[in-house]
C-alpha cells in the first residue's frame, strides 16, 4: 500500500533529493540504480508515464525496498492516469503543471500530491487547496534569480526544485529555500550508466545536502 501523504513529504524533507528516471528503465535496471542510490542516502525515486512501463519499474522498486524508499510517479496529467497510478499503490504523485482537479483527486486519497507551479499565481492557488510541497518546473531554465524572487513573498511554502538541474543548482536551490531538488538526467542518466558513474553522482549530490545543513547548523 502507499505511504500517507505525511510520510513522503518526511522522506522529501529529509532526503532532499529525488531521483528522477525518464527513459528505458527496465524493472531490473531500476531496482539496480535504486539500491545504489540507497546506499548513498538518496531514497525518493520518481518515476515518469512517457517512459518504458513505468508503473512495472515503480511497483518492482515498491516491492523490493518496502518502507526504506518513497517511490512514486511524475508526468502524472490527469485524473485518468492519476487513478492509473494510485491503484498501483504509488506513494507519491507529480506534475509538471497545476491542474486542481487532480490535486483534488490525489489528495483525497492521503497521496502526496506535488503540482507543477511556474509563477506566484500558480503557487498561491495550489498552495490554498492544502498540498504539502510545489514542484518548481522548470525551475532549472528559468534561474536561482527567478527564484529567490518568487520565494521571498512566498516562503512559508515548500517547494521542489525541478527542470534542468545539476549538481552545482541544486545545491543553490537548497540552500536558497527549496526543501528538494527534483534530480532527472544529471543523476540517473538514460538507463545505460555504470553502477560507478551513478554511485559517483550520487555521492557529489549527497555531499552538497550535507554541506548546505552544516552551513545552516554553523549559521
Amino acid at each position: 500500500m502507499a505511504m500517507s501523504a505525511q510520510a513522503a513529504y518526511e522522506h522529501f524533507e529529509e532526503s532532499a533529493i529525488v531521483a528522477g528516471f525518464r527513459g528505458a528503465f527496465s524493472a531490473e535496471i531500476a531496482l539496480r540504480q535504486c539500491a545504489i542510490l540507497l546506499e548513498e542516502g538518496i531514497d525518493c525515486f520518481e518515476f515518469t508515464m512517457n517512459s518504458e512501463n513505468p508503473i512495472g519499474a515503480m511497483q518492482a522498486v515498491k516491492a523490493e525496498f518496502g518502507g526504506d524508499a518513497c517511490v512514486g510517479m511524475g508526468t502524472v496529467l490527469d485524473v485518468e492516469t492519476a487513478k492509473q497510478v494510485l491503484d498501483a499503490n504509488a506513494d507519491f504523485i507529480v506534475s509538471p503543471a497545476f491542474q486542481p482537479e487532480v490535486v483534488t483527486f490525489v489528495m483525497a486519497q492521503d497521496v502526496l500530491m506535488a503540482p507543477g507551479i511556474t509563477t506566484p499565481s500558480e503557487a498561491v492557488q495550489a498552495w490554498g487547496m492544502g498540498v504539502k510541497i510545489l514542484k518548481f518546473f522548470p525551475i532549472g531554465a528559468l534561474g536561482l534569480d527567478y527564484f529567490k524572487a518568487v520565494y521571498g513573498p512566498l516562503s512559508h511554502m515548500k517547494f521542489m526544485c525541478n527542470g534542468a538541474m545539476t549538481d552545482e543548482n541544486a545545491r543553490e536551490f537548497i540552500q536558497a529555500g527549496a526543501i528538494a531538488a527534483g534530480m532527472g538526467s544529471w543523476l540517473t542518466g538514460d538507463g545505460t550508466w555504470s553502477d560507478s558513474r551513478l554511485r559517483s553522482r550520487a555521492r557529489v549530490l549527497a555531499n552538497a545536502v550535507d554541506s548546505v545543513r552544516e552551513d545552516e547548523d554553523d549559521a
